[in-house]
């Protein structure tokens, strides 16, 4: 479980990165990965849409997914792709967190 304040870092994160290209790595399971090479296009309040280089069309991904690693994100800076900093996911923090907030 996430906090909303994690997500809401995260957006603004990805939404100061529109226009940039970024590189995608992913899993489809079963030891199949991905990487794409995109630029973030736009960002909504559960997910983000990055237009693909060597696809037609739009592909978008949720907040979630980037938190928990599912997928992976780093951003161009000219000369390299840099990693997005993003907070590591502690389930049991979460959960003290929920218990406090409650």
């Amino acid at each position: 479980m996430f906090c909303k304040s994690d997500i809401d870092n995260l957006k603004t994160d990805i939404q100061a990165q529109i226009g940039q290209k970024i590189l995608i790595k992913g899993t489809l399971g079963r030891s199949k990965f991905y990487e794409k090479v995109g630029t973030v296009q736009n960002v909504y309040s559960n997910l983000f849409v990055v237009k693909c280089d060597e696809e037609e069309g739009n592909t978008s991904y949720n907040y979630t997914d980037v938190l928990t690693k599912s997928v992976e994100l780093s951003i161009f800076d000219g000369t390299n792709y840099l990693p997005l900093d993003i907070p590591i996911f502690d389930e049991k923090k979460a959960k003290k967190l929920a218990v406090v907030q409650d």
